[in-house]
């Protein structure tokens, strides 16, 4: 929902045509690690669209955004079967943070918005997983609209807010376990924030395999307009097999899931 505010600047974010860097892997004997990242929309809670898109996919490991107590309440009765360990944040409106797994949470660190412009907290787990322990951060980052309201000044002023805000954030890492970092960027591959997660070693795995995927879209009086706002990064200790975005469910941002081994 908060991803609306890029109304009018869609256009600008588009990605461009480009050949994918990786092709998908089946992974034969060795042991997986699926993750998905979902913006649900704080507005639609309950959607029943988006319960059964996370359900389908089966990852070990949902991050989600934009989480209410509703949702909270939706996701317990509807996926508690199939996902035993759960957290929920709430906060800040459309700031709540939730994590999904099959595998127990062994830590936990929940981050406030530190960064100056920051609007939502981040959180972060370490979890049991088929692949051995692995850190995950889950993050919402300030989305595309100045202190004013203005979409097209936002464009231009929040990019340096979003680097600092995953700069501040990533400070939190265990630099010893294997790491995703994922969530709704509000910026697609060629943003600051991915920059500068790629310059840690991280690298967001749609653009890898789709580069030109959609993750979310808004209906104007023009048209629709789209970008890839949502990431899957990763660090070199996981290796990357596909990347897809599920397009079901009623959100603005579509799911995305990510299937990794373990790097040799």
């Amino acid at each position: 929902m908060i991803s609306k505010v890029l109304l009018g600047v869609g256009f600008l974010m588009a990605l461009a045509c480009a050949k994918p860097s990786r092709i998908p892997t089946q992974p034969g004997t060795a042991a997986t690690l699926k993750v998905m990242s979902f913006n649900v929309n704080f507005g639609l809670d309950g959607d029943a669209d988006s319960l059964a898109a996370i359900r389908n996919a089966d990852s070990d490991i949902v991050l989600l955004q934009e989480t209410t107590a509703v949702w909270e309440q939706h996701i317990r009765r509807h996926l508690g079967d199939i996902y035993p360990h759960m957290a929920f944040r709430q906060c800040c409106g459309a700031g709540g943070l939730a994590i999904l797994s099959k595998g127990r949470l062994l830590e936990d660190e929940y981050l406030q918005a530190s960064a100056k412009g920051g609007w939502f907290p981040a959180w972060r787990h370490v979890v049991e997983t088929p692949v051995g322990r692995v850190q995950a951060l889950n993050v919402h980052l300030r989305p595309a609209i100045s202190r004013g309201g203005s979409v097209f000044r936002g464009y231009f002023s929040t990019p340096s807010v979003r680097r600092k805000e995953i700069d501040a954030f990533v400070a939190s890492l265990d630099d010893t376990l294997p790491t995703i970092v994922a969530g709704d960027f509000n910026e697609d591959s060629d943003g600051d924030a991915v920059q500068f997660l790629r310059k840690k070693g991280l690298r967001s795995a749609l653009p890898e395999f789709r580069p030109g995927a959609d993750t979310w879209r808004w209906q104007t009086s023009v048209g629709t307009i789209h970008s890839q706002l949502d990431h899957i990064a990763y660090d070199p200790r996981l290796m990357p097999l596909d990347a897809v975005v599920v397009k079901r469910g009623h959100s603005d941002h579509w799911p995305i899931v990510a299937t990794f081994v373990r790097a040799k």
